[in-house]
């Protein structure tokens, strides 16, 4: 488990400035305590962004792309990203569980059938294969589907 706090403080451009590009979390699960007066999260559907709500001392629980690969798609990770504020800085704090580098994942097998075929092959350090796909624009679910 690792945690981050994030702190975006105001920008004068945010139609120029993201807080965070567009991306998906490689964790397992991520677990994001928002800032409970300015909004910032994004989620995308269908192509258009929408706002996450602010809801004060809520948890907002993601399911990361690891485990998408284990429920073999069944899953979703979302993609989102965080927009910056002109007026009033951010504060968040996001935990990430996610197996051991050194752990292989890949589908569970009884998710894999003759309707659902396997999507995903096994891997080891997820994080540098995310790492490695996030610095060159990649779409990391893409570069480990079968």
């Amino acid at each position: 488990m690792q945690t981050r706090f994030n702190f975006y403080p105001p920008c004068s451009r945010p139609d120029l400035v993201h807080g965070v590009k567009p991306h998906t979390d490689r964790s397992g699960i991520t677990i994001l305590l928002q800032d409970k007066e300015v909004e910032g999260l994004q989620i995308v559907v269908d192509g258009n962004w929408y706002r996450v709500p602010v809801i004060p001392h809520a948890l907002v629980v993601n399911l990361g792309d690891q485990m998408q690969i284990m429920s073999n798609g069944i899953y979703k990770s979302p993609m989102h990203r965080v927009v910056t504020n002109t007026e009033k800085l951010r504060i968040s704090v996001a935990s990430f569980i996610e197996p051991d580098p050194d752990n292989e994942i890949g589908p569970v097998e009884h998710l894999i059938d003759e309707q659902r075929p396997r999507l995903y092959r096994n891997v080891k350090n997820y994080g540098i294969i995310n790492y490695e796909c996030y610095q060159k624009g990649l779409v990391v679910l893409e570069t480990v589907q079968v």
